[in-house]
């Protein structure tokens, strides 16, 4: 799915009551972010509006693969199209990552993490929103969220893992079926008490919040310099009567003579 897809489908009934419900448990993981810099990769401006008054900074990337769309609608655009695994950004200038429609359409997730980890600065934190490989919406494609590669909490703790990344929380949503009949949309918070409650393994996606983890390095332990061996010799030039003669000393031979 490209940018325009993804917007037509935020634009209709059922992205509006999917986005509200999703919004709901990413605000739960961080309800305060006055002073933070914020960063939105693959399509996450449906999710940034509520950051982008209290925040530092907000930026927006999108997959080159997707396009782009202009973000925000008044102002200066924040909104840039880029590559997923060399992102723009220098290393440790974001606090916080969120990453939405991204990881399960990139072909390569541990390149992407990399990229995360890079640019966060040391303690930053990714919420990052997936597929579930277990619910309904990623089996079915009226949805952004039936494409590409859904995941299971199993195999995300293992990539974040491999990604030098600690889970810290985990939440799920959507647990509602992804239709647009209105008897379904009016009751999508009931669906969301009730699924919660009783089928949490069944979520439509699933949300981890994860902190960048810095390793120190061990001390006492020093980088050796390999210098070339030199075995300098000595030449000097002794003068006799009407003739120069120049003979070399060896230092680690004493000289006879």
């Amino acid at each position: 799915m490209d940018a325009a897809d993804l917007q037509e489908f935020y634009g209709s009934s059922l992205g509006a009551v999917a986005r509200r419900l999703i919004a709901l448990r990413l605000r739960a993981h961080f309800d305060n972010v006055a002073g933070r810099s914020i960063l939105g990769l693959g399509y996450a401006t449906p999710y940034l509006d509520g950051w982008r008054e209290t925040a530092e900074r907000t930026l927006a990337f999108m997959l080159a693969r997707q396009g782009v769309v202009q973000w925000p609608s008044d102002g200066p655009a924040s909104a840039s199209l880029v590559d997923e695994c060399d992102l723009p950004l220098l290393e440790s200038s974001v606090d916080l990552i969120l990453v939405v429609h991204a990881l399960e359409l990139t072909d390569d997730p541990s390149e992407l993490m990399r990229e995360v980890w890079r640019v966060l600065s040391p303690q930053g934190r990714a919420l990052i929103v997936v597929p579930n490989r277990r619910g309904m919406w990623a089996r079915s494609d009226v949805t952004p969220f039936g494409y590409g590669q859904p995941f299971s909490r199993t195999q995300l703790s293992r990539l974040l893992k491999e990604s030098q990344f600690s889970p810290v929380s985990w939440s799920q949503a959507l647990f509602m079926p992804p239709s647009e009949r209105r008897i379904i949309l009016r009751a999508a918070t009931g669906w969301e008490r009730l699924g919660s409650y009783l089928t949490p393994a069944f979520a439509g996606v699933i949300m981890v919040e994860a902190v960048k983890q810095v390793y120190a390095l061990p001390k006492g332990k020093r980088v050796r310099r390999y210098l070339p061996r030199l075995k300098p010799a000595l030449r000097p030039q002794i003068a006799f009567e009407g003739a120069t003669a120049s003979f070399a000393i060896e230092p680690d031979r004493p000289y006879e003579g």
